[in-house]
């Protein structure tokens, strides 16, 4: 698996999601010997749901413990003054418009636009990468293509 870019505060909270699970699954586990005592397990919803809750249990956790192990806290990269990066909070004017807007750059896990947090996979993102302050970009988005100056990119 590729390296996951969380911040502190994403990676604090995959790590309580990971425990919530785990005692999901060992509270799982009891309904499902439960429902097993039950009698025939071929017409036993109980214990066919217990099972299908408790797989998609494991699948979840397996991804969360791999996400951690192949973290990289965008806290700890270092940024060169003034470039678009991971981690970076940018300030981009349109150039049609005028408008300012405020965007940082994140993982994909911690994405959430209505927080001014966008993946580093968006198509905004991916034309500013590697960017300076200053500099004008056409950006290819779904709506269309659009033109961008970079007035400021600093860790927030």
């Amino acid at each position: 698996m590729a390296d996951t870019y969380l911040t502190r505060v994403g990676y604090e909270k995959l790590v309580t999601d990971l425990e919530g699970l785990k005692k999901q699954k060992v509270i799982l586990s009891r309904e499902i010997g439960e429902a097993a005592e039950k009698g025939d397990l071929k017409e036993n919803a109980d214990y066919h749901e217990a099972k299908k809750r408790q797989a998609e249990i494991l699948r979840r956790i397996h991804e969360l413990e791999d996400k951690l192990k192949h973290a990289r806290l965008i806290d700890d990269i270092k940024v060169k003054d003034g470039e678009v990066q991971i981690g970076v909070k940018v300030t981009l004017q349109d150039m049609a418009d005028g408008d300012e807007m405020e965007w940082t750059l994140v993982g994909p896990d911690e994405a959430d636009p209505s927080a001014g947090k966008i993946s580093v996979y968006a198509p905004l993102s991916e034309g500013i990468l590697g960017k300076k302050v200053g500099d004008e970009v056409r950006v290819s988005l779904p709506a269309g293509p659009k033109r961008f100056k970079i007035l400021k990119a600093a860790k927030p």
